[in-house]
């Protein structure tokens, strides 16, 4: 969000099918990451609520003939609610886990888009963005090489994240109700996965935090084309109808005397002069704020206390 404001002015192009489509900018693109990244919280959060819920008491998952007062623990722990059927509190594992996993995995992924661009961006065929030497490496033979393997081994981490679910899917997948020793198998999948998206977050965020990006990018003549639908906005705007307008500037293309207008005037809401980061910001906070982790805390320093 820090990065989308201070580059929200800068032009870059925007790609459907790997070709140049239509103007963007880094205010959008980064900006688009960080929307992506608060819906992520909105999974995590929904796997959250699955997993606060207090399985105490279940024993070996039948329950037991003491007199135990469950909603006393719940209480003094935090959680927001019991397991109330010790069966399934039992049958939770493996799905906790497996459901987590997911949202762990989701957020992975959009980590993943966010260091493939920049790895395609950073290429001298585009020359879009630069990192600073002390996060780049060289090469073994060729001294010109400043390699972003900070992000290439991101993209890795989080696309080896992304295939938790699989394999814990694979783990618990045709096992009856009831506990199996085949579940401990899950916690050697499952407990690494988030230190190593903690630490994707974190490498991530230090390099977006570093990250210079290039000024004027579409003064290229090779850029004009980008313009076009700019130019059938601005006759349909005159009176004329899309498709005569559409077809009048993909002549000119074809002819090779397309003149590009390079003012961009998008105003709606999300587009390149309304960004809307106050919308994403407010989204982001209201998502953190309903994780509730101060009822928790405040549960056990009282119980500690």
């Amino acid at each position: 969000m820090k990065r989308a404001e201070e580059t929200k002015g800068i032009l870059m192009p925007g790609y459907t099918h790997l070709q140049i489509a239509m103007p963007s900018s880094f205010g959008l693109w980064f900006s688009a990451f960080a929307e992506s990244l608060t819906d992520d919280l909105e999974l995590l959060l929904s796997a959250y609520k699955i997993t606060n819920q207090n399985p105490l008491g279940s024993a070996a998952g039948y329950g037991s003939s003491f007199p135990l007062n469950r909603q006393m623990t719940t209480d003094l722990l935090g959680f927001s609610k019991m397991n109330y059927n010790v069966v399934y509190a039992q049958m939770g594992r493996g799905k906790v886990e497996k459901i987590v996993s997911f949202a762990l995995a989701n957020l992975a992924a959009t980590l993943s888009k966010l260091a493939f661009d920049v790895c395609l961006f950073m290429s001298q065929n585009f020359n879009f963005v630069s990192l600073p030497a002390e996060f780049t490496t060289g090469s073994s033979i060729m001294p010109h090489k400043k390699n972003p393997d900070v992000f290439e081994l991101v993209r890795a981490k989080c696309n080896k994240l992304q295939g938790v679910p699989n394999q814990i899917s694979l783990i618990i997948n045709n096992l009856s109700s009831g506990y199996f020793r085949d579940l401990q198998i899950v916690k050697e999948v499952f407990l690494p996965s988030f230190k190593e998206l903690n630490d994707c977050l974190n490498i991530a965020t230090l390099a977006i935090e570093n990250m210079t990006v290039k000024e004027n990018i579409l003064d290229d003549p090779k850029y004009d084309l980008i313009f076009s639908v700019e130019t059938v906005n601005n006759l349909v705007l005159q009176g004329i109808p899309f498709r005569e307008a559409y077809q009048k500037v993909g002549e000119q293309i074809e002819a090779g005397n397309f003149k590009p207008e390079k003012e961009v005037k998008h105003t709606h809401g999300g587009s390149i002069g309304n960004l809307m980061l106050d919308k994403i910001s407010d989204y982001k906070r209201e998502k953190i704020e309903s994780f509730n982790f101060d009822e928790i805390e405040s549960a056990i320093n009282r119980l500690l206390g």
